[in-house]
């Protein structure tokens, strides 16, 4: 029964998969087209420009990535899909022994999604919070690791410090030539020397500057997520904007129209030679 219990799974996993992709950018944006994904995360592709972010991390079918504080699973529902057949996808997410109540809710809300449905049966659950020593992936198994937006909460619970020793946690996941893709809400430069570290927002340079620290090599750097109408400037920080839209109804339309936040998008590498 076991055995036949795998094959059902297997078919379901196949016919729910993407049709054989001519090219990767096809497979990226089959696995971002892919009927698992909710509308409203479809909505934000606009804004998050997942098939030509996960292109230039250089993901591809066959990748091994993990993926740091997935939270409610919005790159899940690409990568699962992208990764089910040929590649791994490693969801780093809380702790499970956390005594957190953030985080147990966030961690069973996750893992009620990966239940949910069998395009998601052979994600890997792992586990990651700042300060926790947890492997996020067997060392050296990854071709990528991938965060999103995650910077600026690390940062205000350990610091330089603390962000030195997270991104040492990514470089001994990757494999020798392997990518770190980061991707956060971008400090204006000249913001850099005032109060910044409660707006949601992180200083580019900083980010390169630890990266660096931990052993990376920054190889390229991309605007596919940059809005230049966003100054960084607001009342309640990032959350201002959409899609958290802290101010309710006030000034609605103003922040509706820059849209989401300018975003850095960094392309790490671990160097081959060790």
């Amino acid at each position: 029964m076991k055995t036949l219990s795998k094959v059902i799974t297997l078919s379901a996993i196949l016919l729910a998969l993407p049709v054989l992709a001519d090219s990767n950018t096809d497979a990226l944006q089959q696995a971002a087209d892919h009927h698992v994904r909710s509308e409203q995360n479809k909505n934000r592709d606009q804004y998050r420009n997942p098939v030509q972010t996960l292109a230039f991390f250089e993901v591809t079918p066959k990748s091994t990535v993990v993926e740091i504080s997935p939270g409610g699973g919005w790159y899940t529902e690409i990568l699962a899909p992208l990764l089910a057949a040929h590649g791994k996808y490693y969801a780093a997410h809380f702790p499970a022994d956390s005594s957190s109540d953030y985080y147990k809710r966030n961690l069973a809300a996750f893992k009620e999604k990966l239940a949910a449905n069998p395009i998601y049966s052979r994600v890997e659950l792992t586990a990651f919070a700042p300060g926790n020593s947890s492997d996020i992936a067997p060392a050296g198994s990854a071709d990528v690791v991938l965060t999103f937006r995650n910077l600026h909460n690390w940062y205000g619970q350990g610091g330089d410090e603390g962000m030195v020793a997270i991104f040492k946690d990514f470089y001994k996941a990757l494999k020798p030539g392997g990518v770190l893709g980061v991707v956060e809400h971008r400090l204006p430069a000249e913001k850099a020397n005032g109060e910044w570290t409660r707006s949601g927002y992180f200083p580019q340079q900083l980010t390169i500057t630890l990266a660096e620290q931990a052993g990376f090599v920054l190889e390229d750097s991309s605007e596919i997520n940059a809005n230049p109408k966003d100054n960084a400037d607001h009342p309640k920080g990032v959350w201002t904007l959409p899609p958290v839209m802290r101010l309710g109804e006030e000034d609605k339309a103003k922040y509706q129209a820059i849209g989401e936040s300018d975003r850095m998008t960094l392309k790490f590498r671990k160097p081959v030679a060790q």
